[in-house]
This record gives C-alpha cells, sequence and structure tokens, in this order.
C-alpha cells in the first residue's frame, strides 16, 4: 500500500521534478518506509512506499523491467503467487517475493488483459518506453484512489487531492456537487469532485495516454457479471458456497510479510471476518489476532459488548478506543483535511479514531467489514425492495416478518417503502428541510439520480448493483483508504473480493433476506463461527459516533456556517439552529472544508 504520483507534459519538454517531489511528498503518510521519483522527458513518476509484502529494496518503486517499463503502484494483488506459478510456468523469472513484480510482468505477458486475471485492489501507472504510452487502472470497485487533472497542458495524477493542489491547481468549489451534497446527501457518483477541475478515474477504468500523439481514453474494463450457476441454488447450497467463497477471500487478504489485525465494531460482518481471520491467523503464525474497536460514549450507541463477546470467543487480542468529545473537537481539522471532500456525517471519526489505535499498536494491516451491507442487503433500504418483489400473499406476512427481525416497526418499514421509491416525495422532503437555500439550488440539484434510485428501489438486483457502482459504495471506499492511509495502514475488504461479490449477487434474493432476517445465507454460513446472539442480532447501530453527546452544543457550527463565504452565496437566510442534525452537520462539514483547504467560490 502506497502512495503514487505522476505528470505527462508536453512533448519536447522536461519534466519539473521539483514539483514532482513536491506532489509525492504531499502524500508521505501513505508511505513513510521509501521514496522514489522517475523522471525521463516529458513523463514523471513518483511512489511513496508502505512495505506489506518483500520488505527488501528490490520491491521499492518506480519499479523497472527489461530497460522497457517503469511502474508505480498502490494497492495490493491477492492472488500474486498463483499468478506468479503462471508465469513462471510461461518462462518468466522473478527478483523479488513481492506482488509489485508479479503485476508489471503479468502487464508485459497480457497487456491489458492482465486486469481480468487480478483479485485485489490497486491503482497503478506504467510508462512503457518502446510503445511510448502510459497506462493506468484502478481496481474493479474502486477501493485504491486515483485522482487527475490538466493544468497548464499538462496532465497530473495520484492518490490524493492535495497532491494536484500541491500541484497549483486553485482549489475552487463544485458547485453542482455542493448543492447535491448538501441537499440530497450525495457524494462521489461520478467522474467529479468537489474541487472544480479535479476528478477521479472510475472504478473499474483505466486510462490509457500516448505519448506520441498527445491522445487520452478513458475505458471502462469491468462490468459485474451475474452467474446463472449461483442463481440456481438452494438454500442450502448458496449458504455453503458463499461462506466458503468468503472464507478464501479472508485467507487471501491474509497474505502480508507484517502483522495483520482487524476493525472489530460488534456487528455482523465485522464480527464474521475477526472470527474467520483470528483462526487462520493462529493456526498460521501462533499469535493471537489484533482487533480494534472504537468504543462509543453513548451507551444508546456503544456496540462494544457485541464486540466483546466476539473477541472472548475467538480468542482476540482485542484493544478498544473511546474518543471523547474533547478529542473530536481536537481532530476535527485534522479530518476535515485528511478526507479532503465533505462526508456525511461524524462516524466518519470512530474510522479515524480506530485507524489511530492501530498503528499505536503496531498493525500496519487490518482487515475490514466494508461492503457485506451492500453484498447482502443489510441497509434498511433494501426492505422496501425486498417486499415489493413478494407477492401480494406473502407481502402480509413479509411485512409483520421483517418488522419482527430488522428492528424496524411496521410504521417505519411502510414509510422507507414509500419514502424509497418515490422520487418526487423524496426531493419534495429534502426541499422542506432546506427552505433557507435560494431557489437557484433546488434548480441545479440531481433529480436525475435520486429518480435513478427510486427506480432502482423497486428492484434488489438493481438496487444493489446502484449502490456498489455509484450512489453508496464509493464514497464508503473514500472514507476508508483517506483514514487509513493517514496513519500508514492498509485495509482489506474480504466482502468486495469480486468474485464474492459477484457469487452475493447472482444467489436467489429471497436468502439474501428471509423470514425478515437481512444477510440470511452469512447468518447461516457462520453458524459455530461466531456467538449466535451476535448472528441473530436485530438491532442494526451501523459504527455509528455519539453525535448526540459530541454534537449537543450546536453553537461552534452555527459560528462556522455564518463566516462560510461559500454557503452564504447558496443561502437566503442563515438555518433555524433546530434544524436536524443530519443537515446541520453537512452545512458544518461545508464551512470547515472551504476554511481547510481556503476553497474559492471561482
Amino acid at each position: 500500500m502506497c502512495g503514487i504520483s505522476g505528470i505527462v507534459g508536453r512533448m519536447q519538454t522536461s519534466v519539473n521534478r521539483e514539483l514532482l517531489h513536491a506532489m509525492n511528498d504531499a502524500v508521505a503518510h501513505r508511505g513513510p518506509d521509501g521514496a522514489g521519483l522517475f523522471c525521463e522527458n516529458a513523463i514523471g513518476l513518483g511512489h511513496r512506499r508502505l512495505s506489506i509484502l518483500d520488505l527488501s529494496d528490490a520491491s521499492s518503486q518506480p519499479m523497472f523491467l527489461n530497460d522497457r517499463y517503469v511502474m508505480v503502484y498502490n494497492g495490493e494483488i491477492y492472488n500474486y503467487l498463483e499468478i506468479k506459478e503462471e508465469l513462471v510456468a510461461a518462462g518468466f523469472t522473478f527478483k523479488t517475493s513481492g506482488d509489485s513484480e508479479v503485476l508489471l510482468v503479468a502487464y508485459h505477458h497480457w497487456g491489458a488483459d492482465c486486469l481480468q486475471r487480478f483479485n485485489g485492489m490497486w491503482s497503478f501507472a506504467i510508462y512503457d518506453r518502446e510503445k511510448q504510452i502510459l497506462f493506468c487502472a484502478r481496481d474493479r470497485f474502486g477501493v485504491k484512489p486515483f485522482y487527475y487533472t490538466e493544468h497548464n497542458g499538462s496532465l497530473y495524477f495520484g492518490s490524493e487531492i492535495k497532491q494536484l493542489l500541491a500541484a497549483g491547481i486553485k482549489p475552487v468549489a463544485e458547485k453542482e456537487i455542493v448543492i447535491d451534497y448538501l441537499v440530497l446527501g450525495l457524494e462521489e457518483y461520478d467522474h467529479r469532485t468537489f474541487f472544480k477541475n479535479i476528478y477521479r478515474l472510475l472504478p473499474g477504468h483505466k486510462l490509457v495516454i500516448d505519448l506520441n500523439s498527445g491522445k487520452r481514453s478513458i475505458e471502462k474494463y469491468y462490468h459485474l457479471k451475474i452467474s446463472n450457476q449461483a442463481s440456481g441454488w438452494d438454500l442450502e447450497t448458496a449458504s455453503f458456497e458463499y461462506f466458503n467463497e468468503l472464507q478464501r477471500s479472508v485467507k487471501y487478504r491474509l497474505r502480508s510479510d507484517v502483522r495483520v489485525g482487524t476493525c472489530l465494531s460488534g456487528g455482523l460482518d465485522s464480527s464474521v471476518i475477526a472470527a474467520l481471520a483470528a483462526r487462520s491467523y493462529k493456526h498460521h503464525s501462533g499469535e493471537s489476532f489484533n482487533a480494534i474497536t472504537a468504543s462509543s460514549v453513548d451507551q444508546q450507541n456503544d456496540e462494544v459488548v457485541y464486540a466483546k463477546q466476539v473477541a472472548d470467543a475467538s480468542g482476540l487480542n482485542w484493544h478498544i478506543t473511546r474518543p471523547s468529545s474533547g478529542d473530536f473537537m481536537d481532530s476535527i481539522d485534522e479530518v476535515v483535511k485528511v478526507q479532503e471532500e465533505p462526508f456525511g456525517s461524524p462516524s466518519i471519526f470512530m474510522q479515524y479514531f480506530v485507524m489511530k489505535e492501530a498503528r499505536r499498536q503496531g498493525c500496519p494491516v487490518l482487515l475490514d467489514g466494508q461492503g457485506g451491507d451492500e453484498t447482502l442487503l443489510g441497509y434498511q433500504r433494501y426492505y422496501p425492495a425486498y417486499l415489493k418483489s413478494l407477492s401480494p400473499v406473502k407481502k402480509i406476512q413479509g411485512l409483520f416478518n421483517s418488522s419482527e427481525n430488522s428492528g424496524l416497526s411496521i410504521g417505519r418499514l411502510l414509510q422507507s417503502y414509500f419514502y424509497f421509491t418515490n422520487a418526487g416525495l423524496r426531493i419534495r422532503r429534502q426541499e422542506q428541510r432546506s427552505g433557507f437555500l435560494k431557489p437557484e439550488c433546488f434548480e441545479m440539484m440531481n433529480r436525475a439520480l435520486i429518480t435513478e434510485i427510486a427506480d432502482a428501489s423497486g428492484s434488489i438486483s438493481d438496487l444493489q448493483i446502484l449502490e456498489i457502482t455509484k450512489s453508496q459504495l464509493p464514497h464508503l471506499l473514500r472514507y476508508e483508504d483517506k483514514n487509513s492511509m493517514r496513519f500508514s495502514i492498509e485495509t482489506r475488504l474480504p466482502f468486495l473480493d469480486y468474485k464474492l461479490v459477484e457469487m452475493a449477487l447472482s444467489i436467489n434474493n429471497e436468502y439474501k433476506i428471509r423470514n425478515g432476517y437481512s444477510k440470511y445465507i452469512l447468518r447461516t454460513g457462520a453458524k459455530g463461527v461466531v456467538p449466535d446472539s451476535i448472528l441473530w442480532r436485530k438491532n442494526k447501530i451501523g459504527f455509528e459516533a455519539p453525535s448526540r453527546v459530541w454534537l449537543n452544543d450546536r453553537g461552534f457550527m452555527m459560528e462556522a456556517i455564518g463566516k462560510s463565504a461559500l454557503l452564504n452565496s447558496m443561502m437566503k437566510s442563515m438555518p433555524d439552529n433546530s434544524i436536524d442534525q443530519t443537515l446541520l452537520w453537512r452545512l458544518y462539514n461545508l464551512a470547515k472544508w472551504e476554511e481547510v483547504f481556503d476553497v474559492k467560490l471561482n
């Protein structure tokens, strides 16, 4: 896990090495174990290294092959050992024991088709001196970031936005993105960022630059595949096959030359990952598996009692961090700077403190349960699609079962049903909440995406694909990457193994929500692995921050909102102090983002 930097200038020019150095140093936190630069004519590549596989200098980057290729790479190819065997059989030899050289040789052997063989997370750039092209790619679901911009005729790219700001890009707000976040709560749904003229390479896409002609092309190389075989499985087979594939995914993500641990919230997903990893890790290393839990100071959403049950049952070396209101206040500017773009709620701070504790405990690799909700129907908003899929006869029983086993009242379920499937109702509700904004803000908001989400909410499969590719998972992965890499922590996500994701989406939806229980095949497959009190929990908390305590005094937020030139340009009046906490947080977060990055209006 690392940080990459790059400059592609005009032909017949020389790349600015000092500028590349500044871009590379801007992400020193992503790679404290080494740094390297490569400059040749109009191209420059930079790398910051976090050593995880093959700790020797032989795997340092930029990495060279046959005096033809130069690569900078951020990520992990988990099946690198299997790919290496194929390449050795094809006649290749290797100088290192890590995955970086495997990736580079695979590209030499298979070209762009190597992407189809990789199982992992990646963001990389390979310069082919012979063909004079730069080949860049981002992993299937966008676990690893890739930002780019064009400035003064040159293309700049990196792992974080701050690298592009270091290259001289003026921090100007992208107003449409700001409005969609503020009014609709949308983030990271297309290639644009909150910064004007700074873009992200979308998940599952590749970027190719021809250095001779200057031509650039961006193409999608990955599309989710549905398996007809998996869709025909019965419940017992589906549960067995899914859990076997999950165990394989966990084992892949334990491959490391440094200590591995896990995030443990006490919820179903993180608990199953912790329990599976602990078994395998203990068997191979002889050490107890490390787990980090963030405990809430608000008893209403503290899951530590559940995390303790898992820690005791699995013999985990368990560490707890319990951030106070003071810790929260002291870290606001830092977390805003780390995240680089506004975020949905203070829950991001809980994740931030988990990563901070992991670094303190000397555990540079953490597994996490991200992706379980999107692939196994773990969110409340999946119930409307589930109920809609039932026959009229089964709808009533499905409603009562869902209420009994989801922790949601019948009234809440019906409310969700009408709200999530009705774009007009949802838009009107948001407009009413944001009545202090100028009318032109509502004219600019992305009604089309809300309509797309509402339409998809009538179909479980459509909603899953939309959330995985656009409306949900991308911004969660951004939070994860930025928080973890701030402390030089590599996080690995077993539920987002692409083979596991495709299997989950292919399995009969009746096995994902059954008798009102979400994630049913995971609950049945993990029987005996984690305590039943965890498997059949009905109260989903979801890694919440103690917002009721941390944000009890609204004065500091209202003060920041009042000082914001960005917000004052969009508001016809100051919001009332009684506005709901979610909207208040968005306003405050935008004001702090503007302040920390000195964002201008144009």
